[in-house]
């Protein structure tokens, strides 16, 4: 899907606004699961999350392409919207950005403290969505998606860096929201010519991803009520789901106890805060240890971004 070539350009506009994450082999996360664990630390980015990738790599690209742009728009559960935010304001552009109604506060607050005009619109991410397509027609602004070419050009970049840096992985886990994390993953894998099997991560109370894998075509759910919120998609992605298909091995399914165990692992094993999504990798892998035994395994730790109240409530136990 995208060349080397492409994902360094991308990886240099990256560059330009963030150094590259960490990965490390936690020796306790090893002990745990019985194989070798290398964590991908995309929780250590701007925006505590890997979309700021996709985020400036579009802006960037997007400007030169209309340098008068009058602004844009897009929907999120809160990382997407970040990573807008901080890009629009990095590119002089003025962002509006759609979140369901109860949305997570503190993902909110860093939005509009990335300078985006926040509107609260629809009962979850579908719906908010739509509601943003809606907006963007009405004030002439350029609507951004949650998938596209130049976004998983961007996030591609982390798993480059990964690959680069870790020994020969037998398998990825990666959470699934609309597929550009796990997309930039097999764009990645590809490009380097490895043999690294990529594995997605769907939360069972949002399973649209895994349902659409299994019947080869996309199946929509009608709901998607997960505690992690950046799984928390009822309708797939078509182009995404056509990469997912070619290059995925497999979709697992975790459910919020699996996530919430996960987070706590997270904690106690290597003192990291992760928000729902961002414990979904290493949920898969912990629920199939048994078959990862004595590998080298890595996980993608997508994000930390999570409310008080609720990270409070995975530590205690659910």
């Amino acid at each position: 899907m995208l060349s080397l070539s492409e994902i360094e350009n991308a990886a240099a506009i990256v560059y330009a606004a963030m150094p590259p994450t960490a990965q490390y082999a936690w020796p306790l996360l090893a002990r745990r699961t019985g194989c070798e664990v290398w964590v991908k630390h995309e929780n250590h980015t701007p925006i505590g999350a890997f979309k700021v990738r996709g985020g400036l790599v579009f802006m960037d690209r997007l400007k030169q392409r209309e340098p008068r742009l009058k602004g844009v728009a897009s929907a999120t559960r809160g990382n997407h919207g970040q990573s807008i935010a901080l890009a629009a304001a990095r590119n002089g552009i003025a962002a509006t950005i759609v979140v369901p109604e109860g949305n997570s506060v503190e993902k909110n607050a860093a939005m509009r403290a990335f300078g985006a005009e926040l509107i609260e619109a629809g009962h979850d991410f579908d719906a908010a969505r739509e509601a943003a397509i809606r907006l963007a027609g009405e004030r002439g602004l350029a609507m951004v998606p949650s998938f596209h070419r130049d976004l998983v050009a961007g996030v591609s970049s982390y798993a480059l860096e990964l690959f680069r840096a870790a020994p020969p992985l037998d398998t990825v886990y990666v959470p699934i929201g609309l597929g550009s994390g796990l997309c930039g993953v097999i764009a990645a894998r590809d490009a380097l010519g490895l043999k690294t099997k990529v594995v997605g991560v769907v939360s069972t109370e949002a399973p649209a991803y895994a349902l659409s894998f299994a019947a080869g075509r996309v199946v929509a759910t009608n709901s998607a009520n997960t505690m992690a919120d950046g799984m928390a998609v009822r309708g797939p992605d078509a182009e995404a789901l056509d990469v997912i298909l070619k290059g995925a091995d497999r979709i697992v399914q975790v459910s919020d106890a699996e996530v919430m165990e996960a987070m706590r692992v997270y904690y106690s094993d290597t003192h990291q805060i992760t928000e729902g999504a961002g414990a979904g990798a290493l949920a898969a892998l912990m629920q199939e240890r048994d078959l990862m035994k004595g590998k080298k395994v890595g996980v993608i730790l997508s994000g930390g971004n999570i409310d008080k109240p609720v990270y409070l409530r995975a530590l205690a136990g659910g």
